[in-house]
């Protein structure tokens, strides 16, 4: 059984957590979050630590995620989320303005993505594409979306992949 419900969130400053009902509302530097907490999981603050109680053996888990989720939230609105993405190809390019990114990258139409509320997105250059946003969920499926317009491909690498992702390559076919 997980015993991550059982270790306490150590609150940085300038976050504070209230809990409205069972409405849990984490605010900070970067802005607020709000998590619906599920029955019969309880949680407390004592200073600035937060615990997680849960009654009965099957909300364990659920207990855990809570916990997992609120601890997001707090390194959300204190420090905020990055995800960086690389575009790897010849002409491969991304442009980006307030609220879409312009991908360039070997389609017969540039496709353009709407960033959803929340999430951020700079280009440093012409083939790095850096998200940023206090919900690590936004971030992350913003980025996965960007990163199914055009996944790499296993023979010549080329496509949109995370910086930390390794593509792994295949030999190229023999005569």
């Amino acid at each position: 059984m997980s015993r991550v419900a059982s270790n306490p969130i150590q609150l940085p400053k300038g976050v504070e957590v209230k809990l409205d009902g069972a409405d849990l509302t984490v605010k900070g530097g970067l802005g607020s979050l709000v998590l619906s907490l599920s029955d019969g999981i309880k949680c407390s603050q004592e200073g600035n630590v937060v615990h997680f109680q849960y009654e009965g053996a099957q909300l364990a888990a659920m207990a855990g995620t809570t916990r997992a989720l609120v601890n997001n939230m707090v390194k959300g609105v204190s420090e905020g989320w990055e995800r960086k993405l690389l575009l790897n190809g010849v002409g491969y390019r991304a442009k980006v303005s307030k609220t879409s990114v312009n991908l360039t990258v070997g389609l017969s139409h540039p496709v353009d993505y709407k960033l959803p509320g929340g999430v951020t997105a700079e280009s440093p250059s012409p083939t790095e594409v850096v998200l940023k946003g206090i919900d690590k969920q936004a971030v992350g499926q913003a980025a996965a979306e960007i990163r199914s317009v055009r996944p790499p491909e296993p023979y010549k690498g080329k496509g949109i992949r995370y910086a930390d992702e390794h593509v792994r390559r295949k030999e190229a076919k023999k005569k």
